[in-house]
């Protein structure tokens, strides 16, 4: 195997990082449409999970778990709850496993009850949903609070 140079590490660290970035704004981008086709909801799935993707190369953990969430989230809009909670339980799993609190761990906790709630389990939703408030007390932040507290409230 050739040697890498530190300038083709950076060049792969910069490309992996913007990359990872771009498509994850672009699933944002597409989760707000209104009019998506069913071409850009196929788009949306594999742009969240290449985000993913990018940042398992140069990321950290807490990439990882925004990533997840990101995958989750983007299944909770189209109502696939299989794989919606999966990846919900994995950024939950990433969060505890690194200790990661504050804004991502109440987040963590609102990719379950969403999950949980399209799945029609209603009491592990609620389950999550308390987690979720619980944690969001915690939260630094007013603004970042009031964007959890206000993603809990359009969850059915």
């Amino acid at each position: 195997m050739a040697n890498v140079t530190q300038e083709e590490q950076d060049l792969q660290y910069t490309f992996h990082r913007k990359t990872a970035i771009n498509l994850f704004n672009e699933v944002w981008d597409l989760m707000e449409k209104t009019d998506r086709t069913s071409e850009e909801d196929f788009q949306m799935i594999h742009k969240a999970h290449a985000s993913r993707f990018h940042w398992g190369k140069i990321g950290e953990p807490v990439n990882f778990s925004r990533g997840e969430w990101q995958i989750s989230r983007v299944y909770a809009v189209l109502r696939r709850a299989e794989p919606c909670l999966v990846h919900a339980k994995r950024n939950l799993e990433i969060v505890l496993e690194h200790d990661i609190k504050d804004f991502d761990l109440a987040f963590a906790y609102e990719a379950l009850a969403r999950a949980y709630s399209i799945s029609g389990d209603a009491a592990a939703k609620e389950k999550y949903l308390n987690l979720a408030k619980e944690a969001s007390a915690q939260i630094n932040k007013d603004a970042d609070r009031n964007v959890v507290l206000g993603d809990l409230e359009t969850i059915e």
